[in-house]
């Protein structure tokens, strides 16, 4: 890259960081990059940690050592995490939602880009400060889910399948019962899709009883791997009993009738996990 002035560094450095969350750059990195000396550099991260940190973007972290360097941690603040949960719930109260079942048609949601990158900010918000390898879903609806909260950790993506795919190599395949209708299915996972040892955040659109979610966490234990936690983009309010504990929610769904069109969709409890955070 030919060598700028600190307006041109600014703006190229800040969409670096912003396009490698989670990821120590070095300031030689940096210098080499617009051939500047680190002083320089160090500068400039100062006048971007700042603005960063104003405008609610994030955290800019100083990695001490040989080894060290700067890492972009995406933040959301309150404010903007309430407005995009309102959005949400906004947008899932409409009666024509209303599936067979009580379930809600949710693909035009998922299927936004936009929304989905904000709401993988949140998520990244909320785990900031814990260690995780990689994000697990299952095919195919929890996919933009899982990929946009990947990009704001840094971390890859494992895709849990109900059928077996010969382009994936060799599987690991366990039984699991249906949280609601205890109906017993099928769940595989590529052995080369998750490392051993792997610390792991589970995602999923939308989860009832949760055994789905339940599913994936046993599924983990084959690999030998670690839950670090559980996030849904809507819960339903009425189960009796649900097969998973601690999970994160963006949205409640308290209430649904078919016959007569009635739908109620609250807040989740991420909002309370953002402020202990």
């Amino acid at each position: 890259m030919k060598k700028l002035k600190r307006s041109g560094r600014l703006v190229d450095m800040t969409h670096f960081l912003l396009q490698h969350p989670h990821e120590i750059v070095s300031l030689t990195h940096f210098s080499e990059r617009y051939q500047a000396a680190k002083s320089s550099i160090s500068e400039d991260l100062v006048i971007i940690k700042d603005m960063f940190e104003e405008e609610g973007y994030g955290a800019l972290v100083t990695i001490p050592g040989a080894s060290g360097g700067v890492k972009f941690m995406p933040k959301m603040n309150k404010q903007e995490a309430e407005q995009l949960i309102g959005e949400l719930v906004q947008a899932l109260n409409k009666q024509e939602r209303i599936l067979p079942g009580g379930y809600l048609y949710m693909m035009d949601l998922l299927g936004n880009p936009k929304l989905m990158h904000k709401v993988g900010r949140l998520f990244a918000a909320v785990l900031a400060d814990k260690e995780i390898d990689a994000v697990m879903t299952v095919a195919t609806k929890g996919i933009p889910l899982a990929y946009a909260v990947g990009h704001y950790l840094g971390v890859p993506v494992s895709i849990v399948r109900r059928d077996h795919r010969i382009t994936e190599g060799s599987m690991v395949s366990i039984n699991y019962a249906s949280g609601s209708s205890d109906r017993i299915q099928t769940m595989t996972l590529a052995r080369r899709s998750l490392a051993p040892g792997s610390k792991v955040f589970i995602v999923d659109d939308f989860m009832k009883a949760g055994g789905t979610l339940r599913g994936m966490v046993d599924l983990l234990e084959e690999f030998e791997a670690d839950l670090v936690g559980i996030g849904v983009l809507v819960e339903s309010a009425e189960v009796s009993e649900r097969l998973v504990d601690d999970y994160l929610s963006l949205t409640k769904l308290t209430n649904v009738n078919v016959r007569e069109k009635v739908i109620d969709v609250t807040e989740g409890n991420i909002l309370t996990k953002l402020e202990t955070s």
